[in-house]
């Protein structure tokens, strides 16, 4: 399974093995990590799953879709490393894959 580090705004870094499939976020919320809301489950009607990316892994994300880059828009902080978690899908191409959360959501 990949792994994915979950950086609490803090600084508070939860490294954990994710199912191949699952969205980053689905894998926060399974393993009660704080500061991803997830308040749609997932269906990017909202920004509450907002994370920044580490600039390392961007060329590794699919293209942001037009969905997603709204909802950004709305996100307190977006940066041009933001992304919505739950668009995010967990492949082995992405062990090691580290985001932040922001503040607030």
């Amino acid at each position: 399974m990949p792994q994915i580090t979950y950086v609490e705004h803090s600084g508070e870094a939860h490294t954990l093995d994710i199912v191949i499939g699952l969205s980053v976020m689905e894998g926060a919320v399974k393993n009660s990590i704080p500061g991803i809301d997830a308040d749609c489950g997932g269906a990017c009607a909202c920004a509450t799953c907002h994370v920044y990316v580490d600039e390392a892994w961007l060329g590794a994300l699919p293209e942001r879709s037009p969905t997603e880059a709204q909802m950004l828009e709305f996100a307190d902080g977006a940066t041009s490393n933001s992304r919505l978690s739950c668009q995010l899908k967990v492949t082995a191409a992405l062990d090691g894959l580290r985001v932040t959360m922001p503040v607030s959501q």
